[in-house]
């Protein structure tokens, strides 16, 4: 018996339905005779709005609410921005795809400078990311970083009703809802490494389904499944997640899989770094070596204060 419908669980931001229909019709194309659906699901990231995420926990904020809907059957796959996915998903899940991956930079957006370069002395930068807030402040001690919450369009508006100097966000969600005519500086990895698993969408299933992983294995993109193996690695290695200034930046090349990996303190002020290679076969290996340079540098001491704040 053939699948003929197949209904996929989302969040219902702008970003969260395009990566929805993208994945609708990626299996649309390919497979021109399902029926594809799609189901908005409320999460507790969207619910709690007021608070910032380093204050409310990580683990699967964004993403808990679906998976409770696939195991229960109500959807059939979930997608989610792999970012939003805890390393440890739940028993009978499984990451059956992945995309193609975006630009996985961050970016700077601003309606008075060009370039996070040449900020003026004490500059207001709005983020609601640590990792980014970790690595501003350890490019320019003098920012004043200060947190954001909400969707693409509510930073963006925030920023325009106020006189910060920039806004970061990912490439990745500006260019997929066609607004790169508001980035002013695309960040170079040597000033910002990107969040683990930045600018690739993720399709969850539950892991009996065979029939219908198999047939998502057609959309899959074996490279960035890669990347993703191997950035996932170094989080679980580290353990960390939101709550955590961990960055990574890697690349397969000519047979070569590279990671440029970070921890850093919540003040900027200590920044641990590694840089690894190796076979994309043992991308897992790659990440957990990555993950335990960094632990033996000094990253292990950061974790425990972070552990000691809490």
């Amino acid at each position: 018996m053939g699948i003929d419908k197949i209904i996929i669980g989302t969040r219902g931001s702008e970003l969260a339905k395009w990566q929805a229909n993208w994945t609708k019709a990626k299996i649309e194309n390919q497979y021109p005779k399902i029926n594809v659906e799609l189901k908005i699901i409320k999460t507790q990231g969207d619910l709690i709005t007021g608070i910032a995420l380093s204050k409310i926990g990580d683990k699967g904020l964004f993403t808990k609410a679906i998976e409770d809907e696939l195991l229960k059957g109500s959807v059939d796959i979930a997608v989610h921005s792999l970012k939003d996915l805890p390393t440890q998903i739940p028993e009978g899940l499984i990451i059956s795809a992945v995309s193609e991956r975006e630009d996985p930079r961050d970016v700077f957006i601003s309606n008075k400078h060009n370039s996070i370069n040449n900020l003026p002395w004490g500059a207001t930068i709005a983020t609601g990311s640590l990792r980014r807030k970790c690595q501003l402040l350890n490019f320019r001690k003098d920012f004043d970083v200060i947190d954001i919450r909400g969707n693409i369009t509510t930073r963006l508006e925030k920023l325009d009703e106020t006189d910060w100097d920039g806004l970061i966000l990912a490439f990745a969600g500006i260019n997929r809802l066609q607004m790169t005519e508001r980035i002013k500086q695309i960040i170079p990895e040597d000033i910002m490494l990107p969040a683990v698993s930045q600018g690739v969408m993720a399709i969850e299933t539950r892991k009996a389904d065979s029939e219908l992983n198999k047939l998502l294995a057609a959309v899959n993109d074996s490279t960035t499944m890669t990347q993703a193996l191997a950035e996932r690695s170094l989080l679980r290695t580290l353990e960390g997640g939101c709550q955590t200034p961990i960055g990574v930046y890697s690349k397969l090349e000519n047979n070569t899989l590279s990671l440029k990996a970070m921890i850093g303190s919540l003040d900027g002020k200590n920044v641990i770094k590694t840089n690894v290679t190796g076979n994309p076969s043992e991308a897992e290996e790659l990440g957990a070596k990555a993950g335990n340079q960094l632990l033996a540098s000094g990253g292990r001491e950061i974790l425990d204060e972070l552990r000691g704040r809490k």
